[in-house]
């Protein structure tokens, strides 16, 4: 699958609501691949709120991992490398059945994870003035 969207951020409900659908209660990790201020955890934000999750997000760069609900679960990997993030112990957090939301997340990790069985869908983001472009492949 590969979809686009060209959206303000206050529309974002509208991708939320459509990436629900896709998800559809299976475990995912969702690599969210964008510029500093893009609009990544501004994404996360609204597919929480359209889950009817009512916790506060933020983006996780000093926590590594924030948790809403019982299985939604949010990484920021801006600030470690691969080796860090796995000698962290986090490769073996997205064994939790959920959907797993992963900032900064490159190629080696999206290869490392899709090697060991995990499903993986990429979504970057651009800016587009007041807008965002939203890219998914999964």
């Amino acid at each position: 699958m590969k979809k686009e969207y060209l959206l303000p951020l206050n529309e974002l409900d509208l991708l939320a609501k459509d990436l629900i659908k896709h998800i559809d209660d299976r475990d995912l990790v969702v690599i969210l691949r964008g510029d500093l201020a893009s609009g990544k955890t501004t994404l996360v934000k609204n597919i929480v709120k359209a889950m009817n999750i009512d916790d506060n997000v933020t983006s996780p760069t000093f926590s590594l991992q924030s948790v809403y609900g019982e299985n939604i679960f949010h990484y920021d990997v801006y600030n470690k490398t691969l080796q860090e993030f796995i000698s962290l112990g986090m490769l073996e957090e997205f064994e939790n059945s959920g959907v797993h939301f992963v900032e900064w997340g490159d190629e080696q990790l999206q290869n490392l994870l899709e090697d060991y069985g995990f499903e993986v869908m990429v979504i970057n983001i651009f800016k587009e003035n007041d807008k965002r472009q939203y890219i998914i492949e999964a």
